[in-house]
C-alpha cells in the first residue's frame, strides 16, 4: 500500500508547514481533517481542495458538501467518496487546499514523497513534520512583516513582585541606582 507524503504549506508564509503521510487509499475528508488538527484549527467551517498544477491554478474541486449558495462551472467530487490517489496523476502533484469561505484560509498542499512501506508506529493519517508557527485561526498570533508569530500579551497582577514593595513602599528605581553610581564617581575624582 502506497504511502503519500504532503508537505502543507501557509499560502502566506512557506516557512510555516506540516508535513502528511497518508495512505492512497484513505479519502480527501481524512487529509482534511489531519490539516485541521495539524494547524490546531477547529473543524466549524465549510471546506474545499482544488486539484492544481505547478503554477498553482485551481483545476477540479473536491468538496466538503456541496454549498447552496456557490455555483459550481462543473460538479465537484466529495471528499468522503474521493480516495487520494484517485486524484494524483503526477508524482508532484499539487492541491489548493481553502478552509472557511470567510477567512480564506489557504493553503498549498504538494505531494513530496511515495513510499510503499508503513510505518507500524504510526496511525494514519499522520502529522510527521511541524515547522514555524502555525497561524491562530481566531486572531491569537498575527502577521509580523511577512512572517506569522505569535502575538502574546501577559499580565502578572500578583503583589509584591519584583520593583513593588508592600502597599505604600517602593522599591529602589533603576533611576536611584544610577543617580547613586554618578555619586560614587565624583568622589572618586
Amino acid at each position: 500500500m502506497a504511502i503519500l507524503k504532503f508537505r502543507i504549506y501557509l499560502e502566506e508564509d512557506d516557512s510555516v508547514y506540516r508535513d502528511v503521510a497518508i495512505r492512497h487509499t484513505q479519502h480527501f475528508l481524512q487529509l482534511h481533517k489531519a490539516i485541521l488538527k495539524a494547524f490546531e484549527f477547529d473543524d466549524k467551517h465549510p471546506a474545499t481542495f482544488y486539484r492544481s498544477n505547478d503554477h498553482w491554478q485551481r483545476g477540479k474541486e473536491i468538496t466538503l458538501k456541496k454549498y447552496p449558495a456557490k455555483t459550481y462551472k462543473v460538479e465537484p467530487l466529495l471528499m468522503e467518496s474521493c480516495t487520494i490517489g484517485s486524484e494524483v496523476n503526477d508524482p508532484n502533484q499539487k492541491f489548493i487546499y481553502v478552509y472557511d469561505f470567510v477567512k480564506n484560509w489557504s493553503f498549498l498542499v504538494e505531494l513530496i514523497n511515495i513510499s510503499k512501506e508503513e510505518n507500524p508506529k504510526l496511525e494514519y493519517p499522520a502529522v510527521v513534520r511541524v515547522e514555524g508557527i502555525g497561524p491562530s485561526q481566531y486572531g491569537t498570533k498575527g502577521l509580523v512583516g511577512d512572517k506569522w508569530a505569535e502575538i502574546e500579551e501577559k499580565y502578572d497582577l500578583e503583589k509584591n513582585l519584583e520593583g513593588f514593595g508592600e502597599e505604600g513602599e517602593s522599591n529602589e528605581s533603576e533611576e536611584d541606582d544610577e543617580v547613586i553610581d554618578e555619586e560614587e564617581k565624583t568622589d572618586e575624582l
